[in-house]
């Protein structure tokens, strides 16, 4: 660390990640689906590795928009290396999948927001996780429990002390004491740690990075209100006219620091001050009207873009149709009525959980990567794998093992990083070609996926007959 700062400001924990959220069925080339699996139904079966993916964007992404494609079995296997972040992902899928009955689309999806992205919550947020939390623990303590009432999900492969570590972590969520996690000031001291002596000056630097940096990468909706709220306090969405105020522990995590010379172990707050999750879900959309612009200025935030999108996401979950945004007509019809409070598709709903009969998400144990072609199970599985840019260093000839043929792979690259200069980004991509070339994919040409590098698994070598 010097004067100007730690310059690290990925942390040691992704909290969300650093590109778009992909249908990762719109991502898998037309070549791959020709070597699917069929399962015992007859119906073909999609196996993709997300590999440090972080926040399930993509797992979030492509269950909602199932819909659109020809039925498949779609099977998700899950590998971080963080047991807080596998927490978090159970957290999402079990939030996605809550009955429309018992919590309407604009609240979902503003829940899941602030659980995501915000380090302070609304109490009534903060009352849904604790209880959330308590249900966690009946799952992890009882499997059958688990299976009857979120049957999408499967945590079996998990290892028993990564079982008990998760219940640790469920319980000290579902602790009440805002003292437990003192927020504001761990953001306060993470972010001091990482600007040095530019933190009197982080208005200016924050403005750099955002214009600079991020806004060359292709995130121009996002504002320098929002940008600058978030890195100065660690609240990315402020959707409700109510206090933030309540830690969001689902952001702690656990590493061992020195202490006289001791290792000891401590709770903080190491994740990302720099760039932020408003990239996840906030700077592309289908909706084009979000991203108009007016004196060449976006119309519409980051925020107002991320909420659009999460909540066309959960309408396609519960009625497998698109979004129809309401209309300026139809908002001015609803004045009169509660604001945000119930929306038409909750009304319309029925007490059911989204339909995910064909949707399974397997937890795999922490960095257990290296050993996975060992495994007769896994050999040839996987027909997509997903690299998050904090997890190439994992990417070895063995990878090739457990894909199958023609398996497409996706490689997040390092654009959204401010730390990084141009040619540190494009360092990193030369990187990841060097890393993938030994492992037999080639590269594949991905129009408007500036955000990814694209490979498809080559033809194995031919091996010459023996000369008698």
């Amino acid at each position: 660390m010097t004067a100007a700062g730690s310059g690290n400001g990925f942390g040691t924990t992704a909290w969300w990640g650093f590109s778009p959220a992909l249908d990762l069925q719109a991502t898998h080339l037309d070549t791959s689906s020709e070597h699917l699996h069929t399962s015992q139904d007859g119906t073909p079966e999609l196996n993709i590795l997300l590999v440090g993916s972080a926040d399930g964007r993509h797992i979030l992404k492509t269950m909602c928009q199932a819909h659109r494609w020809p039925r498949r079995k779609i099977i998700f296997y899950v590998l971080e290396n963080n047991l807080e972040v596998l927490g978090r992902q159970l957290l999402f899928l079990s939030l996605a999948l809550e009955p429309l009955e018992k919590m309407g689309l604009q609240e979902k999806s503003e829940t899941f927001l602030e659980l995501m992205g915000n380090s302070l919550l609304r109490s009534q947020t903060a009352a849904y996780l604790q209880e959330k939390a308590g249900l966690f623990i009946r799952y992890i303590t009882d499997p059958c429990v688990q299976q009857a009432e979120l049957p999408a999900l499967d945590l079996s492969a998990l290892k028993f002390k990564e079982r008990d570590q998760l219940e640790a972590i469920f319980r000290f969520w579902k602790n009440p004491d805002p003292r437990a996690f003192q927020m504001e000031q761990l953001w306060d001291l993470r972010l001091r740690q990482y600007l040095g002596t530019r933190y009197d000056a982080r208005r200016g630097v924050c403005d750099w990075d955002l214009t600079m940096k991020l806004h060359e990468h292709g995130a121009k909706v996002i504002n320098s209100q929002e940008f600058f709220r978030w890195r100065n306090t660690g609240v990315a969405f402020e959707m409700r006219e109510a206090s933030y105020d309540v830690p969001n522990k689902t952001l702690a995590s656990g590493r061992l620091l020195r202490h006289k010379g001791e290792p000891m172990p401590a709770r903080g707050y190491w994740g990302d001050v720099a760039t932020g999750p408003f990239i996840a879900f906030g700077i592309e959309t289908e909706e084009s009207s979000l991203l108009e612009t007016l004196n060449g200025l976006p119309s519409k935030s980051a925020q107002e873009i991320s909420l659009y999108n999460v909540t066309a996401l959960f309408h396609e979950l519960s009625y497998r149709s698109r979004y129809d945004p309401p209309t300026a007509s139809d908002k001015e019809g609803e004045e009169g009525s509660q604001q945000g409070e119930e929306d038409q598709a909750t009304l319309d709903a029925v007490d059911s959980p989204p339909d995910t009969e064909d949707i399974r998400v397997h937890f795999l144990p922490l960095n257990c990567l290296p050993r996975l072609h060992q495994k007769g199970r896994y050999q040839k599985l996987f027909n997509l794998i997903f690299f998050s840019c904090s997890m190439v260093h994992l990417l070895k000839p063995e990878l090739c093992l457990i894909s199958a043929p023609k398996a497409t792979l996706v490689i997040e690259l390092s654009n959204f990083l401010p730390d990084l200069r141009k040619q540190q980004v494009s360092e990193f991509s030369s990187r990841v070609t060097d890393l993938v070339r030994g492992t037999g994919f080639v590269p594949v040409e991905a129009p408007g996926q500036e955000a990814f590098s694209l490979f498809q698994l080559g033809d194995p070598p031919e091996v010459a007959e023996p000369v008698l």
